[in-house]
């Protein structure tokens, strides 16, 4: 039986070009969305192997549909694949438990082979993947446990940065200078005692804050 994918995407090119190369590699594709909430509807109804999942999107993104696909079906193998290289989504998309992280850059080849690897249970994390996200996954428990001293716009400045967004992004989301955010996130990473962004987006994650 050919196994059954649903694509959420927001790029109507991208969900036509990956059905054709799903279909013609004998899977089949049982529904699409433009975005997470239409997604999450679909993977309740749809009895999908494998969920192929875009980060950036309208309203529900996809590191949100992706924790919420993870809460209501465990079992439910989701893979990510994204435009953007950016070692936050990585660690994020790891610590809510993806069973990958692809680029929409790689060659078609190497995406079907993810795709029925996944479908059929296994991890298809990358060697180079792995490589980025492993030191922001191994911060110690005692840090994750401790009470952070932040400030309110410290707080907001990390929801922020725990989304992927680089430091101008947070500036115009958050109506402040360049230059302030870089302090914050400064201090942000001294208060957590972690090393970097990554590390600090991790945390954010597992204490719940995004």
């Amino acid at each position: 039986m050919p196994k059954r994918v649903l694509i959420i995407d927001d790029h109507e090119v991208v969900r036509i070009g990956l059905r054709s190369l799903l279909e013609s590699a004998e899977m089949k594709v049982v529904g699409e969305a433009s975005d997470g909430e239409r997604g999450i509807k679909l993977a309740e109804s749809k009895n999908a192997d494998l969920v192929i999942l875009d980060i950036r999107m309208p309203g529900t993104d996809g590191l949100s549909c992706l924790t919420t696909l993870r809460s209501k079906q465990p079992e439910l193998p989701v893979l990510v694949l994204s435009g953007y290289d950016n070692p936050t989504y990585f660690a994020r998309a790891r610590a809510l438990g993806a069973v990958g992280y692809l680029l929409k850059s790689i060659p078609a080849q190497e995406i079907v082979a993810a795709v029925q690897s996944a479908a059929a249970g296994e991890q298809v994390w990358t060697r180079e993947g792995m490589r980025r996200v492993t030191g922001a996954l191994a911060t110690p428990r005692s840090q994750l446990d401790l009470e952070a001293p932040l400030t309110k716009r410290e707080d907001e400045v990390l929801k922020q940065l725990a989304l992927g967004l680089s430091n101008k992004e947070i500036a115009l989301a958050l109506g402040i200078s360049y230059e302030t955010v870089k302090e914050h996130v400064q201090h942000i990473l001294r208060k957590l005692g972690v090393v970097d962004r990554t590390q600090a987006a991790v945390w954010a994650v597992r204490r719940g804050l995004v």
